[in-house]
């Protein structure tokens, strides 16, 4: 082996330390979400004895010690600043936490290996916001978020609708002509069917597509690239092959931002969630009523529940403050069953120029 193939390994093992040590400041931040004080002496001490007796060959205490102290303290310096932490699904370089970006870039965002884990991450109190996607304009709807929103006790404070751009990424220095398997989120797969079978590449389903970005770095699977965002590229320092691969040119996704409690007075779009008889007309009924009260729908999906029953999720403009969404919503009320109001918020529509500016 070679100096610089010694010195290609020690710079990939430093950029998992700095991973690593990332990742442990994002968990000394939602550790403090359930801390009384930021000090916490018992848990110190706790710590420097596991270190100094975990067997490190190389590593004796009078290194590890002062390096581990030096950790805490960022970490304690880090829980001061009272950051406002939003989850969302995925791994750092994922389309939601760009989304996240682009409503509240003040916010400090967290990655969460499922859907439901936002959910609960938002109802505990660990994060102050989540944010999920619900609808694509090419996969459709996002089934198991959809499925959580209507038993959720969750409100929804925002909403970002975005363009979504896909790339083709491989290893920095990799043969594209050997790639034969192509890694992303099953979402993003079959919004890029087209260029998959043009190109005659193997679709290989991940959790996430930043996610399989990250993947890429760390395993290095042979005749395999994926498929990210640029963001992700970026982070996970892959080379891009070919930009802008989805179906079609007018690609976007919604994603919702949740909170515990509303946080502002006023917004522009409503969503609720109900539920209506087994029997012929009772939807039309409940959407009769929106109709004539002039009350645009945006959205309406139905959740199976069990067999032969559906709950509803509905989306329109308007202001839950406006006398007539009070008197449709009141309406409402009297032909179905456990109407909800979701949350009333404001809408961020992101356009390609928009795109263009830093995050």
């Amino acid at each position: 082996m070679k100096l610089e193939e010694i010195r290609n390994i020690i710079d990939q093992i430093d950029s998992k330390i700095l991973k690593l040590l990332n990742e442990r400041m994002e968990q000394a931040l939602l550790a403090n979400k359930f801390k009384k004080a930021i000090e916490d002496t018992a848990r110190e001490k706790e710590i420097l004895e596991k270190i100094k007796h975990t067997p490190n060959l190389l590593l004796e205490p009078s290194f590890t010690e002062p390096l581990y102290k030096l950790i805490i303290s960022w970490s304690k310096e880090l829980q001061g600043r009272n950051y406002q932490v939003v989850g969302f699904q995925g791994e750092h370089g994922a389309y939601s936490e760009e989304a996240a970006r682009r409503w509240n870039r003040e916010l400090l965002t967290i990655p969460c290996t499922t859907f439901n884990g936002v959910f609960e991450g938002v109802t505990s109190g660990m994060f102050d916001y989540g944010i999920v996607p619900v609808e694509n304009t090419l996969g459709g709807i996002v089934g198991p978020v959809n499925e959580l929103l209507i038993n959720t006790e969750l409100v929804v404070v925002g909403a970002v609708d975005m363009p979504i751009h896909h790339n083709l990424m491989m290893l920095p220095g990799a043969d594209h002509r050997e790639i034969r398997e192509v890694y992303s989120h099953t979402q993003a797969l079959s919004q890029c069917r087209r260029f998959i079978s043009r190109n005659n590449l193997v679709p290989v389903p991940f959790y996430d597509t930043a996610g399989a970005a990250r993947m890429l770095t760390e395993m290095k699977p042979r005749q395999a690239a994926c498929i990210a965002s640029k963001l992700a590229a970026e982070l996970y320092s892959l080379e891009i092959l070919k930009e802008n691969i989805e179906d079609s040119n007018i690609n976007r996704t919604r994603f919702i931002i949740l909170a515990k409690e509303r946080k502002f007075d006023h917004g522009n779009k409503c969503s609720i969630t109900f539920t209506t008889e087994h029997k012929s007309g009772t939807l039309f009924n409940t959407l009769e009523i929106f109709a004539r009260a002039g009350i645009n729908l945006t959205r309406i999906e139905s959740i199976p529940t069990e067999p032969g029953q559906y709950s509803f999720l509905l989306d329109f403009d308007g202001s839950d403050s406006d006398p007539v969404v009070i008197d449709a919503l009141k309406q409402a009320e009297g032909v179905t069953s456990g109407l909800k109001l979701l949350g009333c918020y404001n809408e961020i529509f992101v356009t390609e120029d928009m795109m263009k500016g830093e995050l």
